[in-house]
């Protein structure tokens, strides 16, 4: 039993240790605004359409 218990109590502790980073970068870290474009060639905004070859 005691190892159960220490295993337990290592999980919470780590799990303790994780959520308290996540905690600091979530109110510490502030993200850099920026505009941001993405060019798209004009054949994938308007595909040919594939012709039968048998009409």
């Amino acid at each position: 039993m005691p190892t159960l218990f220490r295993f337990v109590v290592t999980l919470t502790i780590l799990a303790g240790i994780v959520y308290g980073a996540m905690f600091a970068l979530a109110m510490f870290v502030e993200p850099r605004k920026a505009e941001m474009s993405v060019r798209i060639p004009p054949e994938k905004l308007n595909p040919k359409k594939k012709t039968d070859p048998k009409q």
